[in-house]
């Protein structure tokens, strides 16, 4: 008989978190809202790494990916976990089919192609033999932005323009040998106004923040100095990330969708994470309550 009824899946760094270091204590107090209101409805609950290799999975009925930020650093590797998981009893949430999607950004293509906003993508893929010089001349972008297909927390997230091209593009054909890399205009916003992050848990919005970068930078993650603060949420920007879960090709049970306003100021998908996206409970502890409730309905 199974112990757990869900698993919070963690990365091995945070599965014994330093509650003295002030990412792993707002990791873990995001989780443990999540945790506390699973239990509140008799659910049990147990936080471990999805690469632990001593754990029992027959040991749980369902596991719900959280801080599993490692996962584009061992991709083969958690792929192949993911599709064992998928195989066996434990029902994974969300579903591998929906995670599988998400973790590269060609998911874009099919959320375009369903009338979801996006700056234009340029795809580069592995092996390419192109120059940046090349691409930011086809398509004319004076200032753009370059990242990998799979990647997350800014990595390998550089501005580009035309006084750094040359700069970069040692960089890039080092890059092109391991991995796809992507290219898109720049949007000025962010600077601005900073990047929304709309959350919804069973395809509605619960609630939103606003990201700002620091200053002399544009990565607004708070691994790179930027800050969060709290967003309520207007009209149309609720009804952008609805369409856009709505796009999905399976149902997120919880997805975050971060957005910026293009040059004619219109909503413009940044990127739709139903993976292991931070959901900031923190600033709205009722969206893990609707997240349990969802959970639990589907367990």
């Amino acid at each position: 008989m199974p112990q757990y009824d869900i698993i919070i899946l963690t990365d091995a760094r945070y599965e014994v978190p330093d509650e003295k270091d002030w990412y792993h204590a707002q990791l873990l107090g995001e989780e443990r809202l999540l945790m506390t209101a699973l239990e509140a409805r008799g659910l049990r609950t147990k936080r471990v790494a999805w690469s632990n290799p001593h754990y029992d999975w027959s040991l749980a009925r369902g596991a719900v990916f959280r801080s599993t930020w490692d996962y584009f650093e061992q991709f083969a590797t958690f792929s192949a976990w993911m599709e064992r998981m998928a195989k066996g009893p434990l029902q994974l949430f969300n579903s591998a089919d929906l995670v599988r999607w998400n973790m590269s950004k060609y998911y874009l293509r099919d959320l375009a192609a369903k009338g979801v906003n996006m700056p234009q993508t340029r795809f580069l893929e592995r092996g390419s033999k192109t120059t940046l010089r090349e691409e930011i001349q086809a398509t004319g972008w004076n200032d753009a932005i370059l990242k990998p297909v799979v990647s997350g927390g800014a990595r390998h997230t550089y501005r580009l323009n035309d006084s750094n091209l040359d700069a970069h593009e040692m960089l890039l054909q080092y890059l092109l040998r391991n991995e796809s890399m992507m290219l898109q205009p720049f949007l000025g916003s962010v600077l601005t106004h900073g990047e929304l992050s709309l959350m919804a848990m069973d395809g509605r919005c619960t609630h939103a923040v606003r990201k700002i970068a620091k200053q002399g930078d544009f990565r607004v993650q708070d691994d790179h100095g930027g800050t969060v603060q709290p967003h309520t949420p207007t009209a149309d920007e609720i009804a952008f990330a609805e369409h856009a879960v709505a796009a999905c090709p399976h149902e997120p049970l919880y997805a975050r969708v971060d957005v910026l306003r293009d040059d004619a100021g219109a909503l413009s998908l940044v990127e739709l994470e139903v993976v292991e996206p931070e959901l900031f409970f923190r600033f709205h502890p009722p969206a893990a309550e609707a997240l349990a409730i969802a959970i639990a309905s589907r367990l």
